[in-house]
């Protein structure tokens, strides 16, 4: 209880120090970090697994229960602070110890991160409807770099926060969260394979489930130019 006490002391601390790309109040609770995690359970074979953006480690926990003799499993993190939480997670808790041979934490934008093979499973916790349009449209080429043929990327968003924003915000920010809005609706609508609707968290979320790699998405590419209305 007391360590489950110290990561939420750190995600709050990095939520006032970074709020742009730490995004949500409180770490993701377990119904939503297991909502994250459906496709990777359903796997029948060692799988290479890339989580990005893990802040504190909430789905990285749930992520670590599952892992089996020949997984690969990579988290990429920007914040200093988080990379340090979870390095000092697997080298202390009995849960992480367990897998700590079979995973690294890598302290670098996903954008630059550097893969020897392409991955099975991407779990990502990033915010983005904290991001530009043009951020979020390059983060998604470069999971598409990184994602396996038949490879499932998941990802969550908290509900009707864009609307909520909207509600409040200067004509740039509208602009700005309709734009990010174009960039995931264009990719949710050609390559969603299912979602999952998180009631029992802070806030309400929904989980997201793409494949990416289909020959349809060789073909067709990213968006090259998306214009928000």
């Amino acid at each position: 209880m007391a360590r489950q006490l110290l990561h939420y002391v750190t995600f709050l601390k990095e939520f006032r120090r970074t709020f742009h790309t730490t995004g949500a109040v409180l770490p993701s609770g377990p119904q939503l970090s297991k909502a994250t995690l459906r496709p990777f359970l359903r796997r029948s074979r060692p799988s290479r697994i890339l989580e990005v953006g893990p802040g504190t480690g909430p789905v990285t926990q749930e992520i670590v229960k599952h892992l089996r003799p020949g997984d690969v499993f990579d988290i990429v993190e920007l914040n200093g602070r988080f990379v340090e939480c979870l390095r000092h997670r697997f080298a202390t808790e009995p849960a992480f110890q367990r897998s700590a041979q079979q995973s690294v934490v890598h302290h670098v934008p996903v954008q630059e991160f550097a893969a020897t093979e392409r991955y099975d499973y991407i779990m990502c916790g990033l915010p983005f409807n904290n991001f530009p349009k043009e951020l979020v449209k390059d983060i998604f080429h470069r999971f598409d770099e990184l994602l396996a043929p038949d490879g499932v990327l998941s990802f969550f968003e908290y509900l009707w926060i864009r609307r909520m924003k909207a509600l409040v915000a200067s004509r740039p920010e509208r602009q700005r969260l309709a734009g990010v809005g174009c960039v995931l609706g264009w990719y949710l609508e050609r390559y969603e394979i299912g979602h999952t609707k998180v009631f029992v968290n802070f806030p309400p979320a929904v989980v997201h489930h793409l494949q990416l790699g289909t020959e349809d998405h060789r073909n067709n590419g990213a968006p090259k130019d998306i214009v928000a209305a």
